[in-house]
């Protein structure tokens, strides 16, 4: 029963970092798409909030719940398909750090803009660049992590 819950808690986060991913860049895409500095702001305020709530907390449980299912189990971290995922989810941690403070920096931006009723600056159409190109390696090795986890395939490793 433990195992199953353990299990479930794993597949519960895992699908929380994609879905959470995944609905936050589009939400993000669409409010830049309008251009509308308050539908920006209070899009951003929703989406910093949900890294915060969702995306950190199924950060911190994943390798917690990754590493005591696979003690569970009887696999080693050091298997290959295991020792892929990890690297791969510190590629996720790499782009997913800055991306929260690009929020964070586009969100305070569109704040601005709105309080002083201007156009969103330079600096924010920068940095919204910069946090779609972030999206893909990020998503993409999101994915492949599933696919890891699904798949399971003989990796070798080296001692």
């Amino acid at each position: 029963m433990f195992y199953f819950l353990l299990k479930m808690a794993h597949i519960i986060g895992a699908a929380v970092l994609l879905g959470t991913g995944a609905g936050i860049a589009f939400f993000m895409l669409v409010a830049h798409l309008r251009g509308d500095p308050r539908e920006i702001a209070g899009v951003a305020r929703t989406v910093v909030l949900a890294d915060f709530l969702f995306t950190a907390s199924a950060v911190i449980l994943q390798p917690i719940t990754g590493t005591w299912l696979a003690w569970s189990s009887g696999y080693s971290l050091r298997d290959g398909w295991i020792t892929a995922s990890i690297a791969l989810y510190v590629v996720v941690g790499a782009f997913w750090l800055p991306v929260v403070w690009m929020q964070m920096r586009m969100r305070d931006l569109a704040v601005h803009a709105v309080k002083t009723d201007a156009n969103l600056p330079a600096e924010y159409h920068r940095l919204f660049r910069r946090w779609f190109a972030f999206g893909f390696p990020a998503f993409a090795a999101v994915l492949m992590i599933f696919w890891l986890m699904i798949a399971r395939p003989v990796i070798p490793y080296w001692d």
